[in-house]
């Protein structure tokens, strides 16, 4: 398999290979990363990549940025509420392969909150794994709001700004296989 156009089926994510996080700038002045231990996610697609459905349900409580007190602040209102709000899903409805890329647009729910947003990724590849697995990988990014969740946490900063930046990159680093 060499190209996005040559990919059919179900696939399934890997999770102990994909990466689902985040990253924030903290104080202006640095940047935090996080990402979500929990998860899980399908991707089917017919003869051709238009009619792909992607979605992914995130458990919102697995959030990890290495700092247990603030992934506990993560887990309150002021974040993700995930006392009220257990996971954050993903469900696509537009997918365009151009090239090595595979633009990607769904809905995001966080907080119970939908938005559209658009992700590119690029094809990484595809290979057979040792197990017999036909495995693919795919990155990419996406720069959100994390006002337009009700994500509205803010502490401004004297010399301006805020304690956590408005604007938020969603990373991904996919590998998935492909199911029989």
């Amino acid at each position: 398999m060499a190209n996005l156009n040559e990919l059919n089926g179900t696939y399934t994510l890997d999770t102990t290979h994909t990466q689902i996080g985040f990253v924030a700038r903290h104080a202006m002045v640095t940047k935090v990363r996080g990402r979500f231990a929990e998860f899980e996610g399908t991707a089917s697609t017919g003869e051709n990549l238009q009619d792909a459905k992607i979605n992914i349900v995130i458990q919102a409580a697995s959030v990890n940025s290495g700092n247990a007190d603030r992934d506990g602040h993560m887990q309150t209102a002021d974040f993700f509420d995930t006392e009220n709000f257990k996971t954050i899903t993903f469900d696509s409805t537009n997918v365009v392969a151009s090239g090595e890329t595979l633009t990607v647009t769904g809905d995001l729910t966080i907080k119970g909150i939908t938005k559209s947003v658009t992700v590119d990724f690029d094809f990484m590849g595809a290979a057979q794994d040792p197990f017999g697995n036909e495995r693919v990988g795919l990155e990419g990014s996406v720069v959100v709001n994390r006002k337009d969740w009700n994500i509205d946490f803010d502490v401004p900063l004297a010399t301006g700004g805020l304690l956590v930046s408005e604007k938020i990159t969603l990373e991904f680093e996919i590998s998935a296989i492909k199911q029989a």
